[in-house]
C-alpha cells in the first residue's frame, strides 16, 4: 500500500522495531526510549509535559515511568512543594541508556536516508513538518 497513512504507520513500526532490536541488551521496552530522548532535552519536566510531548495517555505514562524508576533510569521529585506534580529526572543510568538511544536513532536515520541527497532530505523534512503541523492543528 502506498497511501500516506499506511506509509507513516509502517515506517513508525519499522523504526520502533529497529530501535528495540538495537537496544535489546539494555532492557529498554516500548515507550522508554522516547521518554529518555525527551528528557535528554527537557530533564526535570513534569509528567503532564512528558505525556504531551511523547503522545502518551497519563495512565500509560505512569506505568512506563514506574518501570523506569524500578530499573533506576529516572527519579521523581517534588519541586516547589507541589505534591500533585512530580518532576522527572534521569539518573546516571538513565543518561547512559539515553546515549545508547541517541546512537541507535542516528544509525537508523542514516540507514533510512541512505541514497537520498541532502537536498532531497531537506525537502522531505520540510514537507513532513508541514504534514505534522496540519495534523496537529486538526480538530
Amino acid at each position: 500500500d502506498d497511501s500516506l497513512h499506511y506509509l507513516i504507520m509502517a515506517n513508525q513500526m519499522l523504526v520502533q522495531r529497529a530501535l528495540l532490536y538495537k537496544l535489546k541488551d539494555t532492557g529498554l521496552t516500548i515507550g522508554q526510549p522516547k521518554i529518555l530522548d525527551y528528557l535528554s532535552r527537557h530533564n526535570g519536566s513534569n509528567q503532564k509535559e512528558i505525556a504531551k510531548a511523547c503522545f502518551l495517555e497519563a495512565g500509560s505514562l505512569t506505568t512506563i515511568l514506574n518501570k523506569m524508576e524500578e530499573k533506576g533510569l529516572i527519579r521523581r521529585q517534588i519541586l516547589n512543594g507541589n505534591r500533585r506534580s512530580f518532576h522527572i529526572f534521569m539518573t546516571e543510568s538513565g543518561k547512559k541508556n539515553q546515549k545508547l538511544v541517541e546512537e541507535a536513532f542516528k544509525k537508523i536515520e542514516k540507514t533510512a536516508l541512505n541514497g537520498i541527497s541532502e537536498e532531497e532530505q531537506k525537502l522531505f523534512m520540510d514537507i513532513f513538518c508541514r504534514i505534522y503541523r496540519n495534523l496537529a492543528d486538526m480538530k
